[in-house]
């Protein structure tokens, strides 16, 4: 027979042990590193310049997804500071007016063992860049990159709860997260298709 006092006490250290498994766990396990530059998508996206994802974001014409913007598209506009800011100014002289590329610490990049290509699910499947990375063109401001100490993953790719729960659509990026969006579209799946 379990006594009432061994048994509280074995509780109350599973609920610690889950609470810290569930906090402190992901604080250790997450390096956070700030991005070179602040970025407002806001401004970008909004009625003041206006421009859509896809013109910063686009897809190469063989269909790949070239990803982070090169430093000509923002020396378009930004060849002189458009701004007061600290970054504007670095922008310009460090990366614009130098031809160099910004270090940009990309959220969503897969892992090695994965291919994926963005140009079925935008061209074919006509999906909304905010159904798989969220609100971004909201932000006045870049969150910090959280790089995992282990795999060396973005913390996109898991998601913001380590436990899973409760959470939007767009978070995570692992490979049950895409196949659950295929089971709910209809769509077929091989191994081969996303791993090389």
């Amino acid at each position: 027979m379990v006594k009432p006092r061994a048994m509280a006490g074995f509780l109350a250290g599973a609920v610690v042990a889950l609470g810290a498994g569930w906090v402190a766990f992901p604080r250790v396990l997450y390096r956070r590193a700030a991005q070179p530059l602040q970025f407002s998508h806001r401004l970008h996206t909004g009625e003041r310049v206006g421009l859509a994802c896809e013109e910063c974001h686009a897809l190469a014409a063989d269909g790949r997804f070239s990803g982070i913007p090169r430093i000509e598209k923002c020396a378009a506009c930004h060849a002189e500071p458009q701004g007061k800011t600290a970054d504007e100014k670095r922008l310009v002289e460090e990366y614009v007016a130098k031809g160099l590329e910004i270090p940009w610490l990309v959220y969503s990049r897969q892992p090695e063992n994965a291919y994926f290509s963005h140009a079925p699910h935008l061209k074919l499947a006509k999906l909304k860049c905010e159904q798989c990375h969220g609100p971004q063109g909201e932000g006045d401001s870049l969150r910090p990159f959280e790089r995992n100490r282990i795999s060396g993953y973005s913390r996109d790719i898991w998601g913001r709860s380590i436990s899973r729960l409760r959470r939007a659509r767009w978070e995570g990026m692992k490979m049950d997260d895409c196949s659950r969006c295929h089971a709910r579209s209809g769509v077929r799946e091989s191994c081969l298709t996303c791993h090389k």
